[in-house]
């Protein structure tokens, strides 16, 4: 599962000497960037900016804020995305059950080391230094003497100068006696509490959610929602039971893995979602930091043999306040791309850093630069071993394509598909070249047909979507060779391909799936 290099050390060592491609207008990168929106990434200027450094999909935090304040960040992307003539998924992240304080006068708390502190469940208290009201009345009942809670504003951020240990003492009825185990100030309206291997006893799908992807993700017609806080494959069905209630079926769920519960039920989480996103700060408080590398490795890798995308988050923290990421985070997503995650999220970076754009732009060379030495070919062995044989006649030609584009140095593989299956089938293999896929819109299901799709193959690693026009859906010549020359074309105005290059075709006629070579 070690990410090995696929160059020999001459090469590798003179790499280091050449200087990284610039951001020309052309994607960098084949992993995928998520940018999480708010104040600092919010005017239409700066997002075109995001966009044009490599954003591909835009996570909504509805953890904080209201609809209103998102649906004008939203309408901004939107604008952005007119103005550069570059599209951009949107995620919806839910609340999920988090536990927090919140400091509605806004002053700061200074909490001391050995003093005490009352956590309650009685919010109409205000917070102060000896008493934390927080919203949730079964914290006493879970929770034992030793055990370890984290409050903060910046909780899973890395961020702790204003995070503070509390270790339980006792319990008295509903509230929670704890020693204060360093010294912080709890700056901020919202502090979040965590309390490492404890089940919290509330819904994943919390009723808030429901009532934002019922009202603002139908309403913006979403492509993604990110489940926080999933904990059993039962909370993935429970809202795919949900969207499906509400005619929202199209919409894809990434389950949010952050906490011990939903690594003991990894593997069946991923088998009924549509993507994972690791949220390594939280696991970093519920796991010992020792541990979390581990569990990353071991479920990019799972992720990679189901072909669904793995997302990681908090990887340059530090570019939250400094325009340059340490040594040990430009390692740290350096060696995500080489264990083959498909999508790197940022979160503080864009919503509250100084520097959003230049997070995107740096992300994005570090990628591209792991990318060059990825060992594709030991992947795609491990994959296809994986799939095993007889191997399904789709995943036969998909790997087949992938392995012909390696054999004959294609720039790039063009795929025709309708729900975006085979795009993900082509993404499976873990290409060396970018995948341009024309999504062919279904003529019987209206003008918006195949939109959705087509965003959300945003989402795959190394696909760039195109949604062919309604009169492609059908399947004479005509209309095959005009696909075709829509999918060159694009390939050219990113620059992903030129004259006399070699394209990989895949494609599938009636019930049978082919692969051809051509030369532009």
């Amino acid at each position: 599962m070690q990410g090995e290099m696929m160059i020999e050390e001459s090469i590798r060592l003179a790499s280091l000497l050449s200087t990284s491609t610039p951001l020309s207008g052309a994607p960098t990168s084949l992993t995928k960037i998520v940018g999480t929106l708010g104040p600092k990434s919010h005017s239409v200027e700066v997002l075109e900016e995001c966009l044009k450094a490599g954003m591909s999909v835009a996570r909504f935090d509805f953890s904080w804020s209201d609809g209103e304040y998102h649906q004008k960040t939203l309408d901004n992307l939107r604008a952005a995305m007119r103005n550069v003539n570059k599209n951009c998924a949107v995620m919806l992240d839910t609340k999920g059950p988090e536990l927090q304080v919140h400091n509605k006068s806004g002053h700061p708390i200074e909490l001391k080391v050995d003093d005490h502190v009352i956590i309650t469940p009685d919010i109409s208290k205000e917070p102060s230094a000896s008493v934390l009201p927080v919203n949730y009345a079964g914290l006493s009942e879970g929770v034992k003497r030793g055990d370890i809670i984290f409050v903060g504003q910046y909780l899973f951020t890395g961020s702790e100068t204003t995070s503070v240990w509390l270790e339980v003492l006792e319990t008295n009825g509903p509230d929670v006696l704890c020693l204060v185990k360093n010294s912080a100030t709890l700056v901020g309206f919202i502090f979040t509490m965590h309390v490492p291997q404890v089940p919290i006893n509330l819904p994943t799908l919390t009723d808030f959610d429901k009532e934002v992807i019922s009202t603002w993700g139908s309403h913006n017609n979403v492509d993604f929602i990110s489940l926080s806080y999933t904990k059993h494959v039962k909370d993935v069905q429970e809202l795919r039971a949900f969207l499906n209630s509400q005619s929202l079926s199209a919409i894809q769920i990434f389950a949010k893995v952050e906490n011990v519960e939903g690594l003991t039920h990894f593997d069946e989480i991923l088998q009924e979602a549509d993507g994972v996103i690791l949220s390594r700060g939280d696991l970093g408080i519920d796991l010992p930091p020792e541990k979390v590398f581990l569990f990353q490795k071991t479920a990019i890798n799972k992720c990679n043999m189901a072909g669904k995308p793995a997302i990681i988050t908090r990887v340059v923290d530090s570019m939250t306040d400094n325009l340059r990421p340490t040594r040990a985070e430009a390692t740290d997503v350096a060696n995500a791309v080489l264990d083959g995650t498909d999508g790197i999220l940022l979160g503080a970076e864009t919503v509250r850093g100084l520097y959003p754009v230049e997070a995107i732009e740096t992300v994005g060379r570090i990628c591209a630069e792991a990318e060059s030495v990825y060992n594709q070919a030991f992947h795609y062995k491990r994959i296809v071993k994986h799939v095993g044989t007889p191997m399904p006649h789709d995943e036969s030609v998909a790997s087949s394509a992938v392995r012909a584009a390696f054999k004959v140095k294609a720039s790039i593989i063009i795929v025709f598909t309708a729900t975006g299956q085979s795009a993900r089938l082509i993404a499976k293999y873990r290409p060396l070249v970018p995948v341009v896929a024309v999504v062919i819109p279904n003529s019987k299901m209206g003008s918006m047909s195949g939109t959705s799709q087509a965003m959300q193959c945003l989402g795959l690693r190394g696909v760039y979507p195109i949604l062919a026009g309604p009169d492609v859906a059908t399947s004479n010549e005509s209309s095959e060779e005009a696909s075709l020359n829509l999918a060159l074309s694009y390939g050219e105005a990113l620059r992903l391909v030129k004259p006399r290059d070699r394209v990989v075709v895949f494609q599938k006629i009636g019930e049978s799936s082919v692969v051809k070579i051509i030369e532009v």
